[in-house]
């Protein structure tokens, strides 16, 4: 038994999403069944009902485990028992046998026992605490491919022309053999209306000829179950010809006489069968004595001599006659057929749910022959010794309820048997008070088109059924020619017009309360091609233009399609579509067909249509090409479940060969009047082999193509209609997405109706935690997803939809992982700690909060940080925070660009793909002092001819206590050399300084830098001329020409000139001065010796800045010490100076002093050696 929880009060999909309840015609209140609607199942109890069980009579196989089915609902979850041989079947003692969690299904472990062993009835129970349903009677049995029997068949002589059986007497199996005769090689024995193989098994040959002598005539059994083949001993036949039969009448050899009888139960399969002898071969036909055979149901075999009925009615009983007959006489034999009937249903007792002190009723009404016997029992037990209920009264085949009561719940099984089977059925009543819930979405809001029918939903639930009320702007709505108000409480308005738009009020009522909702109502103006697109007849290589205007509602906005002969246009540049029009450029002959303008709007559409047709500007006389005409003479052969082969006969080519040939079908069941491409062939080919699908219509036609265009459709075959099957495929796209911290949903591709394979496709879908092995499975038709409700928040789910139908499932289906919904974080990151590393960068740790608190995948964590305030100021800032946002698992950052000496405050908080957790708690940071900003400006005025006023502004950011500032400036001459450098250390409440004792008429440099205690700031720079005095400028002139002066040059000249005379001659002497002993000592490479082939002098290198002469050492004061270099050039100056005037004279010292380097880097004043300064003289 598989019982199903068929509705009283059923339901129905409300816009594809929830299900309305209809009521029961007539006073008494019956069942309704709960919705599918998840947030109405919540909480509200049901019995047990048996959703999957195995067959009556299972039949296992050895060699593998024997698994048992028993699954069931209810809400609380059922419990699970089982009995065998109608005892108590203790599952715990026998360590062989494990029960699925939360199921009843056993799994026996058969290795090393004996199946035997487990052989017996069994039955499931599934118990709560508001009832018990039963299972069916499983009967255990082994399949068994028992041995032949050892024997020696002696040779079977017979003479030609007789008659003959060969039998084959196979070992009784469990199921049934299948027999077939075979030869030596394997080879099927042929079979023909002279020798065929009876439905016992048997040969039976009507005469035999001479060639049917041979020694291998071997009857093979095929045990299905465990897929065996016994082999029985070969069976020799001699045929003698000495006295050969003459040619008689017919005589039946089986059945014998002239009369048998034949039982055979409603909904089987009837096979009756004559074999008859004579010579020549009989022919055999078939009557039924008073009516005719079964239209579409019967069916002859074995060469007309057995007469199959499917699906036997009692309208099948009676007599049958075959009749045997050939030129000598003919034969009858008559087959008295009765027909009897295990039991079946008239009427199976359905699920009830009653409100309290409502009234109900189960009936129970069957059929079969001999007439069934009904019981009943109550959560499994006969109702006559169960508790007596004085609101339960048993009449025959009905129970009838009368002022239930709330715990009455319970579950009824009828059982009704005869000696041919039983049927077994469990139907519940639960007692439920539940107020009125409305399912429909509020403040829906439906669209409709002007003219069309609106069909408004109410769709509710509650206990008692609630009656549904309708307003419309407060005023109530009665049935009337306007509206209907349907039963389910649907609100019909069968031609909406504009003044029926507006909101509408529906109210669900009954004795616990009132639920109301609101929907609203939009009429929309209909879509409407104004301008269409017209015939065209246009010359190749011009423009082809179709326009296709429309009016529509201004809420909707309508899309353009356009296709050629129902198709897609072509992939073509020369297409191009405008918004109300296609045009076709450089036209050619493949652009002829029909172009069809299609205008959507998301509640209807409108097209139209046109021809084009291409011509040439002057046509030449040619040989007429044409489409072919249509195949006809569509046949089907070779029929079989999943294939069939169709033949047809080509129609005429119009001078162009055919190139193939599309073959279509239609689907009649599920797409009436829709053709759908099948396959094609080539056009020489004119039959195919097409595989087919379970569970469709099929009728098919075929269309040729030449070089022209397609043909016009063939007339449709016959209809080939292939039997239903189990699925063989499942859903696709299985995905799971976490929706709200407590639900998730599961979503999937359904099937088409070709891909259903059978009636009632419904999909299971199924979903466990992972590692957690409790699956909880929901059968679902009709929809693409479903929304598990009630998990905890971002738990790893095992999730699995398998297709299913009438006829079995689909294959195993594939396990997908995914997760319940998250929600954001609950706990704030502990321990934050700030480490400041200077002014500017602070680094930040904290301890991850634990992955059990994150609720979903932590995606990381956002630091907010913010300026409170600068510590030189007491009032404090409003920054807006800086959040810094971190990924993973980081719990160690660094916050950049901070601002020295100021008070900082941070927070942090994790995050998930839900949200933001809670902030921690505020931590405060303060940046030590940095070096300050650059001053504001710097300025520079002249006050006299050597002084000059320096004036600047604090910096902007000071950055810490400023302590002071430091000014540098150095002269630049007119070739932009710098003098020497000079520093001063200013207070910090300076803003200006004047600069005294400067030189007259001379460019300075200026730079500036404000100072805390961690140093100097940026330096800013000017630069500034000291005011040149015109008196003094006009006596230096008067000097420079003075005769005294000149005169006073040439002297110095000359005597330098003289010295390096007699420098010169020494040396070409041999001679060595000090200066030269003390280069020779050290080898300085700087230093250039006097070239020997030329005669010239070597010049000092003066590459590096401020290096002492080589050979020599400077002291730490700046003067040479005697004892180092008692002979150097210093002592061939004159003057202990060493200083020129500023016309040019020697002005530099030679005295190897470093001068003091300047605090930037530049450049600064050294003095010259005193070589180049009288080369410069020079």
């Amino acid at each position: 038994m598989h019982p199903a929880m068929d509705r009283k009060r059923s339901c129905m999909l409300c816009e594809g999403a929830v299900m309305l309840l209809l009521l029961l015609l007539g006073h008494m209140t019956t069942g309704l069944e709960v919705p599918l609607d998840p947030k109405v199942l919540e909480g509200l109890p049901q019995p047990p009902t048996i959703t999957h069980q195995s067959p009556k009579d299972y039949i296992i196989d050895p060699r593998e485990n024997i698994i048992i089915h028993c699954e069931a609902k209810g809400k609380p979850h059922p419990s699970f028992s089982w009995t065998r041989n109608g005892t108590h079947f203790d599952v715990e003692k026998d360590s062989k046998v494990i029960m699925k969690p939360s199921s009843g299904t056993l799994v026996i472990d058969i290795s090393g026992e004996k199946a035997e062993a487990y052989e017996g009835v069994y039955q499931c129970i599934a118990r709560n605490e508001h009832g018990s349903a039963v299972s069916n009677d499983i009967v255990i049995r082994q399949s068994r491919s028992p041995l032949w029997s050892k024997e020696k068949n002696e040779p079977i002589i017979v003479q030609r022309g007789m008659s003959l059986v060969l039998q084959c007497r196979p070992p009784a199996g469990l199921p049934p053999p299948i027999i077939f005769w075979m030869d030596n090689n394997f080879q099927r024995l042929p079979q023909n209306s002279r020798v065929s193989q009876a439905l016992n098994g048997d040969l039976y040959f009507s005469n035999v000829l001479m060639e049917d002598s041979r020694n291998d005539y071997i009857c093979y059994a095929r045990f299905p179950h465990t897929q065996t083949i016994q082999q029985k001993q070969p069976i020799t036949v001699n045929v003698l010809d000495n006295t050969p039969s003459g040619e008689r009448a017919p005589t039946f050899m089986h059945p014998p006489g002239a009369h048998s009888t034949a039982m055979v139960l409603k909904g089987d399969t009837l096979e009756l069968e004559c074999l008859a002898d004579g010579l020549p071969t009989p022919d055999i036909s078939w009557t039924k004595v008073v009516g005719d055979l079964p239209s579409s149901r019967f069916s002859f075999h074995s060469f007309q001599k057995t007469l199959k009925i499917t699906e036997v009615t009692e309208a099948d009983g009676g007599d049958y006659r075959c009749l045997a007959k050939n030129r000598l006489g003919s034969n009858h034999h008559t087959i008295t057929v009765v027909v009897r009937a295990a039991p079946f249903w008239i009427s199976a007792p359905q699920n009830l749910i009653l409100a309290p002190k409502e009234n109900g009723m189960l009936t129970c009404r069957v059929g079969g022959n001999p007439q069934p016997k009904v019981t009943w029992s109550v959560n499994g037990i006969p109702i006559e010794n169960s508790h007596k209920d004085p609101s339960r009264k048993i009449k025959d085949d009905e129970i009838i309820l009368s002022d239930v009561q709330t715990g009455s719940s319970a579950v009824y099984q009828c059982n009704a048997s005869n000696e041919y089977g039983y049927l077994l059925a469990n139907a519940f009543v639960s007692v439920l008070a539940e107020p009125p819930r409305v399912l429909t979405p509020p403040n829906h809001v439906y669209s409709v088109i002007t003219n069309r029918r609106a069909l408004l939903d109410c769709a509710s639930f509650g206990s008692p059924l609630p009656k549904i009320t309708w307003f419309k702007d407060s005023q109530s709505i009665l049935d009337g020619d306007s509206y209907i108000i349907h039963k389910n409480g649907t609100l019909e308005i069968s031609v909406a017009q504009s003044l029926n738009g507006g909101k509408y009020t529906c109210m669900a009522s009954n004795n616990l309360g009132n639920k109301e909702n609101h929907i609203y109502l939009e009429v929309k103006e209909p879509t409407q091609i104004l301008k269409q697109p017209g015939y065209k007849v246009v010359q190749r290589n011009s423009m082809a233009v179709f326009e296709c205007k429309v009016k529509h509602d201004p809420t909707l906005f309508p899309s353009m399609i356009w296709l050629k002969d129902n198709k897609e246009l072509p992939d073509d540049s020369r297409f191009e579509v405008g918004s109300d029009s296609l045009t076709i450029r450089d036209v050619t002959e493949e652009d002829e067909g029909t172009y069809t303008c299609i205008r959507n709007t998301t509640l209807d559409q409108d097209s139209a249509r046109a021809t084009l047709t291409v011509v040439e500007a002057t046509p030449t006389p040619s040989i007429v090409l044409e489409k072919p005409d249509p195949p006809t003479d569509l046949e089907l052969t070779d029929q079989r479940e999943r294939s069939v082969r169709l033949t047809w006969t080509p129609g005429d080519e119009h001078n162009s060969p055919i190139k193939l040939f599309l073959i279509q079908y239609e689907d009649s069941l599920h797409k009436p009047g829709v053709w759908h491409n099948m396959t094609s062939v080539p056009g020489t080919i004119t039959t195919a082999q097409l595989d087919l699908s379970p569970y469709v219509y099929y009728s098919f036609r075929v269309l040729a193509l030449n070089g022209v265009n397609l043909s016009e459709p063939s007339a449709p075959s016959s209809q080939y209609r292939t039997n239903p099957a189990q699925p063989d495929m499942n859903p696709s796209d299985v995905e799971v997405i976490g929706t709200s911290p407590d639900s998730m949903t599961i979503t999937w591709t359904e099937l088409t109706g070709l891909e259903s394979n059978g009636p009632g496709l419904k999909y299971k879908v199924s979903w466990s935690m992972k590692d957690a092995d409790r699956w909880t499975s929901f059968d679902l038709a009709n929809v693409s997803q479903y929304i598990v409700t009630g998990t905890p928040t971002f738990a790893l789910y095992e999730v699995t939809v398998q297709a299913v139908n009438d006829y079995g499932s689909g294959p195993s289906p594939e396990v997908v992982l995914g997760y319940s919904g998250e929600d954001s974080p609950t706990v704030a990151p502990e321990n934050v700690q700030v480490s400041v590393q200077n002014g500017t960068v602070a680094e930040v740790r904290w301890d991850a909060v634990p992955l059990s608190t994150v609720q979903g995948r932590l995606k990381g964590y956002k630091v907010s940080y913010w300026k409170m305030r600068s510590l030189h100021k007491q009032d404090f800032e409003h920054e807006r925070p800086q959040v810094l946002i971190f990924n993973g698992n980081e719990t160690e950052v660094r916050l950049p660009g901070l601002n020295p000496y100021s008070q900082y405050a941070l927070n942090i908080r994790a995050f998930n793909g839900k949200g933001d957790g809670p902030t921690s708690s505020e931590q405060q940071f303060e940046t030590p002092e940095g070096v300050p900003g650059p001053p504001k400006h710097l300025k520079v005025q002249n006050l006299n001819l050597d002084s000059l006023i320096v004036e600047w502004a604090p910096p902007l950011e000071d950055n810490g206590h400023l302590t002071g500032y430091l000014l540098k400036y150095q002269s630049i001459n007119t070739t932009d050399e710098l003098g020497p450098l000079n520093e001063l250390l200013l207070l910090a409440n300076e803003t200006s300084i004047t600069l005294d004792n400067l030189k007259y008429s001379t460019r300075y440099k200026f730079y500036l830098n404000a100072m805390t205690v961690k140093g100097s700031g940026p330096t800013v720079t000017e630069e500034a001329v000291t005011i040149m005095d015109e008196a003094m400028t006009s006596k230096q002139v008067d000097i420079a020409t003075q005769g005294w002066f000149i005169g006073l040059m040439c002297a110095i000249a000359l005597l330098i000139l003289v010295l390096l005379i007699v420098c010169f001659i020494k040396r070409n002497k041999g001679g060595k001065y000090p200066v030269k002993e003390k280069e020779d000592a050290h080898q300085d490479p700087e230093i250039q010796p006097m070239k020997e082939d030329d005669g010239t002098f070597g010049e000092y290198s003066d590459t590096e800045d401020h290096k002492p002469l080589k050979g020599s050492r400077t002291p730490s004061n700046g003067t040479v010490k005697k004892d180092d270099s008692d002979d150097s050039l210093v002592d061939y100056g004159e003057g202990g100076d060493g200083q020129f005037n500023e016309d040019g004279s020697f002005i530099g010292q030679y005295s190897g002093k470093k001068e003091k380097d300047t605090a930037e880097g530049n450049e600064s004043s050294e003095a010259p050696s005193p070589v180049n300064a009288m080369n410069s003289f020079v």
